[in-house]
């Protein structure tokens, strides 16, 4: 008897369950898939509306984003224009996106020399890390479009973020 009584409690427990599966599923199972919206490429940065950010003392880059050309659009994605100038004197610049709930980050377009843009050869979606390499974007992630990780609500936000250095909601010790 008590072999039988283990025997139905592992069956019970141990096995997977469909039904359980289903409960733990997505609180919303009519909810639509994320899907972004139309983006439209910004007019070229201009000098006076790039705002300065800090990244590391290890970096001699210096990057700046285009305050004219930030928005947040209602999908969710922050969505910039990021100029970085190296120490040897080079110059790009690039129309990218940044989405906080999946902690990733897109290419749109690059800009060329005559100030038009070139579409990305590729459109996918990455990862943010916080790597030397590209730690920009973690910062940009971190402390000025995603506290917390909640994308700011308005681009006047995150202009805000950028003018003082860092969110408000973000703690600078």
């Amino acid at each position: 008897m008590r072999f039988l009584f283990l025997f139905v409690w592992l069956c019970c427990f141990l096995t997977p369950n469909a039904g359980a599966a289903s409960f733990f599923a997505d609180e919303d199972p009519d909810a639509k898939p994320w899907q972004e919206g139309d983006v439209a490429l910004p007019a070229p940065p201009r000098e006076e509306s790039l705002l300065p950010l800090y990244v590391s003392a290890t970096t001699q880059n210096r990057f700046f984003v285009d305050a004219a050309s930030l928005s947040v659009a209602g999908d969710g994605v922050v969505r910039f224009v990021l100029v970085v100038l190296s120490g040897e004197g080079g110059r790009n610049v690039s129309f990218e996106g940044m989405r906080c709930e999946t902690k990733e980050r897109r290419i749109y377009a690059v800009g060329r020399a005559d100030g038009s843009w070139s579409k990305a050869r590729s459109g996918d979606w990455s990862r943010i890390r916080d790597a030397v390499a590209n730690r920009h974007y973690a910062t940009l992630f971190l402390e000025y479009f995603c506290p917390g990780g909640v994308v700011v609500q308005t681009a006047a936000e995150a202009v805000d973020a950028l003018r003082r250095g860092g969110h408000p909601a973000v703690k600078h010790w």
